[in-house]
């Protein structure tokens, strides 16, 4: 028999959504009745805080969890958890362990989309909705793996993060920040950007009809980043003009420098950049039950 946690995150879990618990019952129910139909034994769990969630996840790796997300942002928070659960100390690194990778593999997990959001991450990897479907998936057990990104604000990135674009008023506005990635510098500082992106995935390959980042996958080992710049563009006999140039890079891992706060949005939840932050690639590190 297959032991199973379905776990739903309520509004205290700084998932991104709004409300009381996240989402709506309907899809949990009935979920949990397509797993017990199978003769799995399920446990439904609302977290509202990282203690809640960290509760739930200690059921692994012995049972399979599904988290039900209204939000990316959900799915953010319980990888989060995940990784501070599984991250070995610097000074405990299995010798095992890749490289290029800090985390050993995640246990993979189930995702339950509770909302018909055409623009989540559980319908770009193409994965399962319906209840039925996910809860075959789960007691199917085959799984994909995922890249992941990490950063040194003790947080991760799914799908990317948009940097900019407004001010912390809503308006758009430019703003000075120094972008790397690797070895290739961006933007050095001293230059205005309009936003710039940090990809795993597509969410946010084109802002406002422009494309940024081309083609981003969340298993191809590396993170895409691009970076507006407008520029005026001089014509004989004619007044320039001001045109937008798009800087793209990919790599292993990102470094934004901002010179003022500045307001950004990772994985849909937004907040503000006070100091430099670094993203760097896991790759595979995290893993969905698929079909």
């Amino acid at each position: 028999m297959v032991d199973i946690v379905l776990l739903a995150l309520g509004e205290d879990s700084q998932c991104g959504c709004e409300g009381g618990a996240c989402g709506t019952r309907t899809p949990i129910l009935a979920c949990r009745d397509a797993l017990r139909t199978a003769s799995a034994e399920v446990r439904t769990v609302v977290a509202h805080d990282d203690k809640e969630i960290d509760a739930a996840l200690a059921a692994l790796p012995e049972a399979r969890v599904i988290v039900a997300t209204a939000a990316d942002g959900q799915l953010r928070a319980v990888i989060r958890r995940l990784v501070r659960m599984y991250a070995p100390a610097p000074s405990k690194r299995p010798e095992d362990l890749p490289g290029d990778r800090t985390i050993p593999d995640l246990p993979p997990i189930g995702v339950l989309p509770l909302g018909p959001d055409a623009t989540d991450l559980a319908t770009r990897l193409g994965l399962p909705r319906s209840p039925a479907d996910v809860a075959a998936a789960v007691l199917g057990g085959n799984v994909r793996r995922l890249d992941l990104l990490r950063n040194d604000g003790g947080s991760v990135t799914l799908d990317g993060a948009l940097i900019g674009g407004v001010t912390a008023g809503g308006t758009a506005g430019t703003y000075l920040a120094r972008v790397e990635v690797d070895d290739a510098v961006l933007a050095d500082g001293t230059e205005p950007v309009l936003v710039s992106v940090v990809a795993n995935a597509a969410r946010y390959a084109t802002v406002d009809g422009l494309p940024l980042v081309t083609a981003p996958a969340m298993d191809d080992g590396v993170l895409d980043v691009a970076v507006a710049v407008p520029v005026a563009s001089r014509r004989l006999f004619r007044r320039s003009r001001m045109e937008i140039q798009v800087r793209r890079a990919h790599g292993r891992a990102v470094a934004i420098h901002p010179r003022a706060d500045l307001p950004f949005v990772d994985d849909g939840v937004e907040g503000t950049l006070t100091r430099k932050r670094s993203w760097w690639m896991e790759r595979g590190a995290w893993g969905v039950y698929v079909p």
